[in-house]
């Protein structure tokens, strides 16, 4: 196991930050995974991608639930693509 050494800048967001005070959460976990093998890193990155996709999927099955609740209120009317856009670039 092959151990790197942690940057002695961070970088977070495409942002320079040097001994932020107080470190937030996200520094912490930032630091947490620099000290991570490589081969750790990578199983990390990937099971926050797949849990984000599950997110994702979620807040958008909310959405749809939400639409179809307006649409049954009649709070919501069909309309074409042209409409939707007319209505959006008004």
């Amino acid at each position: 196991m092959v151990r790197v050494a942690p940057p002695r800048t961070k970088w977070y967001l495409g942002k320079t930050m040097k001994n932020p005070r107080p470190p937030s959460r996200f520094h912490v976990v930032v630091d947490a995974a620099d000290r991570l093998t490589l081969e750790e890193q990578e199983t990390l990155v990937a099971v926050l991608n797949r849990r984000l996709a599950d997110r994702r999927r979620a807040e958008l099955a909310a959405d749809i639930r939400e639409a179809l609740r307006e649409y049954e209120r009649a709070a919501l009317r069909p309309a074409t693509p042209d409409e939707i856009m007319k209505e959006i670039l008004s």
